[in-house]
């Protein structure tokens, strides 16, 4: 005991005994070591956040999670609601007087509460999270505002894209945040401080872009907007066409009464047409985006603004594809146990037997094979459109290499496209000559959704053609027809 005392002891004296006592001394050197450091570990940071309501209270706890200390400022310090354990809580200006850095957690009617702590925030940076109901609610955005009423503060916009749940629930693994403002210093302390919470940043430069940053959580899915567009325009323009060709004109020409189709039947059909038709539109732009490099012999001439957004929006018309796809496939299994079915099926039953008769029935090969064809091509489209939907998801894209990538969503892709194509023409292969396939002179709707994916695959076959292909792959590895003049091209303007 006495032994581990003196050694002890010794562990912490100064190194003036070293000689006497190396082996001893030795021994305790660690303990020594990892004592010292404790003494001179920094202490953490204090961060101050004005605003005690939901997204105040996450953001506290998740900075708390950090390694940081956080103090609240609160109108009411001594009855302020529950907030993070580990935090402090004072009067305004006593928590913005102790940290450098602080956290603007109130709406923009209560800024004129900062022009009175002005003097208590002067050379403090500022990090304003506010957003607005809707756009452009007032002339100037909130952070310019915040800068105008408190001059001598530097204030920074960033992490208003942030939700409270998502702080709450640290889902912020690789979520991009942005910043803006005029000081790069500070812009460095809060991007290190939004590292440190595990988020990606993005600069977007000055404070004057603070506007555009208040608007992206007021977006509602602007990369959806034309696929959706597109998507809905389909299914009004196709569901109101086969209303025309089947339930006015059985009502018109025969009297037949089957307006019970439109909620079943009718939408069994108009789901394969829009979605064949929105999987061709995301290999159309791909291939007018080939002709064009070719016909310009170079990759460096930009493309029409038409075509750049209609290409930046194919993953989402794939994706609505998918979703018609499987709106046809679950219709597709309901349609057997529907009334109507079922009524007309005893129906014959009960006729044949108060008639005595049988109906003949001869075994047809030709119908028997085109039947399981159908059902096969459809069952092949629907896997394949799963795969393309699943390789689409980032968590699973970002385990592909490019190659592999490009191989699922593009030969694979254009696959799936064949297939259902297909699909369609069996479904339709004894029906194109008949005149009572063309009610009022129109055709049916299967015909028109195969115009657009018959002339997509043409042209992808005509670019495989060697002649083609061989061509295509020179201008995209650099190649141009008509190359600039040598030393007049320095001072071109790029297209971006």
């Amino acid at each position: 005991m006495c032994h581990s005392l003196a050694v002890h002891y010794s562990g912490e004296r100064s190194h003036a005994a070293e000689g006497e006592a190396g082996g001893e001394s030795a021994d305790m050197q660690p303990e020594s070591v990892s004592l010292e450091a404790q003494r001179a570990a920094p202490e953490r940071e204090l961060l101050c956040i004005l605003g005690t309501g939901d997204l105040g209270r996450s953001l506290g706890l998740r900075l708390l999670h950090s390694g940081y200390r956080v103090v609240y400022g609160s109108r009411r310090p001594r009855s302020c609601g529950p907030l993070p354990a580990g935090a402090q809580v004072r009067d305004h200006a006593s928590a913005a007087k102790s940290a450098a850095m602080v956290f603007v957690c109130v709406h923009r009617e209560h800024y004129q509460l900062l022009e009175t702590l002005a003097p208590v925030l002067d050379g403090k940076v500022l990090v304003d999270l506010s957003n607005n109901p809707r756009k452009r609610m007032y002339p100037e955005p909130n952070a310019v505002y915040l800068q105008r009423l408190v001059p001598r503060a530097t204030v920074v916009k960033g992490l208003n894209t942030l939700s409270a749940w998502a702080l709450q629930n640290g889902l912020l693994a690789g979520k991009q945040v942005y910043l803006c403002g005029d000081s790069s210093v500070a812009k460095q302390a809060v991007g290190e401080m939004a590292t440190k919470l595990g988020l990606s940043v993005q600069d977007r430069g000055s404070l004057s872009a603070a506007g555009e940053l208040e608007d992206f959580p007021l977006r509602l899915f602007p990369e959806w907007r034309l696929p959706l567009m597109v998507a809905l325009g389909l299914t009004a323009f196709f569901y109101f066409y086969l209303l025309i060709r089947d339930v006015i004109y059985a009502y018109v020409e025969k009297g037949n009464d089957i307006s019970y189709r439109i909620m079943v039947s009718l939408a069994n059909k108009v789901f394969p047409i829009v979605s064949l038709v929105m999987l061709s539109l995301c290999y159309l732009p791909g291939v007018i985006a080939a002709f064009l490099q070719l016909y310009r012999g170079t990759k460096y001439s930009r493309f029409p603004d038409w075509l750049d957004r209609w290409m930046l929006c194919r993953k989402q018309m794939g994706l609505l594809a998918l979703a018609y796809a499987f709106l046809h496939a679950i219709y597709t299994f309901v349609i057997p146990i529907r009334y109507a079915v079922r009524h007309k099926l005893i129906s014959l039953v009960v006729d044949e037997m108060k008639k005595n008769k049988t109906t003949p029935f001869d075994f047809d090969q030709t119908e028997a094979w085109a039947t399981d064809s159908f059902y096969v091509l459809g069952i092949l489209g629907l896997f394949l459109y799963v795969l393309l939907g699943l390789t689409s998801l980032p968590s699973v894209g970002a385990t592909l290499s490019w190659r592999e990538f490009s191989f699922v969503q593009s030969k694979l892709g254009h696959l799936t496209l064949l297939i259902c194509t297909a699909h369609g023409y069996v479904y339709g292969w004894n029906k194109f000559l008949r005149t009572s396939t063309y009610k009022w002179y129109t055709p049916p709707g299967y015909m028109l959704c195969l115009v657009v994916p018959s002339v997509v695959l043409v042209l992808k076959f005509l670019i495989l053609l060697p002649c083609v292909d061989r061509t295509l792959a020179r201008i995209r590895q650099g190649w141009e027809r008509n190359p600039p003049p040598v030393g007049k091209d320095d001072a071109r303007a790029t297209s971006l």
